[in-house]
C-alpha cells in the first residue's frame, strides 16, 4: 500500500537552491507525529509570476519556490470576494508586481 493512500496530494511544489548554504533547516524528525520542515533563504526577490496559468514560481537570487497553484486559484485567495474572476493573462506567463 502506498504511504500516500488516503491523503491530500493537490498543490505539489519544489525548492531549488543555487547551494546548499542557503538552506536553513531541513527536519525530518523520527517521532509519531509525521511532521517535515523546510526552511531557507531564497535572498531578495526578482520575480513573482504564474506559467502557462498553472505554476506560481516565485524567483529569489538563491534560488526559486514552485508550486501548483493556477492563476484562478490564486486571485480567489488574493480577493476572497471576488465572486467572478477576470482572466487578465497575457501570453503564456502572468507577472505580478
Amino acid at each position: 500500500m502506498s504511504r500516500n493512500h488516503g491523503k491530500n496530494l493537490s498543490h505539489m511544489f519544489s525548492i531549488e537552491l543555487k547551494s546548499k548554504d542557503f538552506v536553513k533547516s531541513l527536519a525530518l524528525p523520527n517521532d509519531t507525529e509525521d511532521k517535515v520542515l523546510i526552511e531557507g533563504f531564497l535572498g531578495e526577490l526578482k520575480e513573482l509570476g504564474v506559467t502557462e496559468g498553472l505554476m506560481l514560481e516565485i524567483k529569489g537570487i538563491n534560488g526559486v519556490l514552485r508550486m501548483d497553484l493556477k492563476e484562478e486559484e490564486l486571485r480567489k485567495l488574493l480577493n476572497p470576494r471576488t465572486k467572478k474572476l477576470e482572466s487578465t493573462s497575457q501570453g503564456s506567463v502572468s507577472r505580478f508586481e
